[in-house]
């Protein structure tokens, strides 16, 4: 599947965007994995959104970057990575996190990138360099690990 990825501060967000982001974190997040929770945390407007969007400009993968400081006092995060039904087993998921990896790289410097992970990604989250640094803990009765991806190990 072929996206065009754009990369934009809160405040560079079209309403339209926004809405498009909202709208896809709600139909996985809290739809399809049945989990009522407030999406909606104020950190979208500290941090960088991701989107990558197909021919029809439909939004099919997402994920925002925060500076440190925001959701971990010494490292930068990746979060609310999501990815449409529409585009899971394309590789799309990969390339998302792939140029998430390099963006915060470009904007936070060479540095180790935290994640708060569900538990069963932990494979994925692995393949791409991050390692489990917390035990299991639930998070909106889900279960989630930390990880780190270690700068020096690249």
């Amino acid at each position: 599947m072929k996206l065009n990825w754009n990369l934009k501060k809160f405040e560079a967000l079209t309403p339209y965007e926004l809405y498009n982001i909202m709208w896809l974190r709600n139909e996985v997040f809290v739809v399809e994995q049945n989990c009522v929770y407030q999406d909606a945390d104020y950190k979208d407007q500290k941090g960088w959104h991701l989107m990558g969007v197909d021919e029809e400009d439909r939004l099919m993968a997402y994920v925002r970057l925060l500076p440190v400081g925001v959701s971990y006092e010494n490292e930068p995060s990746i979060g609310r990575v999501v990815t449409s039904p529409a585009a899971r087993g394309t590789g799309v998921g990969r390339e998302l996190m792939q140029i998430a990896i390099q963006q915060c790289k470009e904007l936070f410097g060479n540095t180790d990138i935290k994640i708060g992970a569900q538990f069963y990604l932990f494979k994925f989250y692995s393949s791409l360099g991050f390692e489990q640094t917390s035990e299991i803990y639930l998070e909106d009765n889900i279960e989630h690990i930390e990880m780190i991806r270690n700068c020096e190990k690249e």
